[in-house]
């Protein structure tokens, strides 16, 4: 009985090894596999380059203007403009834009330190999917624009130079490339 638990411990270690030795091997393999070359990277990168400049170029987009210099007391006043460069009608939901109410915190503004600057304006509960009454089509070659003043929903009470960027892009389906900054003086 004692050499059949040997037996069986023995054959138990090399079941353990047989079993590590084939992960090993197994993983190995698969690397091997899924492992691409630089030129592979090159190549796939210059693919995917193409698909997002043909996609830019087709896709709504929209730009932020602000002053360079705004005094404090003045409104700061942000002027957001949709293109539709397509030769096609084009939609976004306006949720998480200034084309409603400042309902929602779709900007971030920082000052020179980079702290983010408070949103101190009310926060709307959404249905989702968005009903067809949220989004606004634009016809081709065209554009809307929509000015929004941040003080309020924004605390800026201080000094400062602060850069805005837009943060809602997966609500609404716009791509805003560029952030803005201005310089709040007394």
């Amino acid at each position: 009985m004692i050499l059949q638990k040997k037996g069986y411990f023995c054959v138990m270690k090399n079941l353990r090894f047989i079993f590590a030795a084939a992960g090993v091997l197994a993983l190995s393999s698969c690397s091997q596999t899924t492992r691409t070359t630089d030129k592979n990277k090159v190549v796939a990168d210059s693919v995917a380059q193409e698909i997002n400049s043909l996609t830019a170029q087709k896709a709504l987009f929209a730009e932020m203007e602000i002053k360079d210099t705004i005094k404090i007391g003045d409104l700061v006043q942000l002027k957001f403009t949709v293109y539709n460069k397509a030769d096609s009608v084009m939609q976004f939901c306006k949720w998480h834009t200034p084309f409603e109410p400042l309902i929602s915190k779709y900007l971030d503004i920082k000052n020179e330190s980079g702290e983010e600057v408070a949103y101190k304006g009310a926060m709307a509960k959404r249905i989702m999917p968005p009903p067809a009454s949220s989004y606004m089509k634009l016809n081709p070659q065209d554009s809307v624009s929509m000015d929004v003043d941040l003080l309020k929903g924004y605390a800026i009470n201080d000094a400062g130079k602060y850069t805005i960027s837009y943060n809602s892009e997966n609500m609404s389906g716009l791509v805003v490339r560029d952030s803005v900054s201005f310089v709040y003086i007394k």
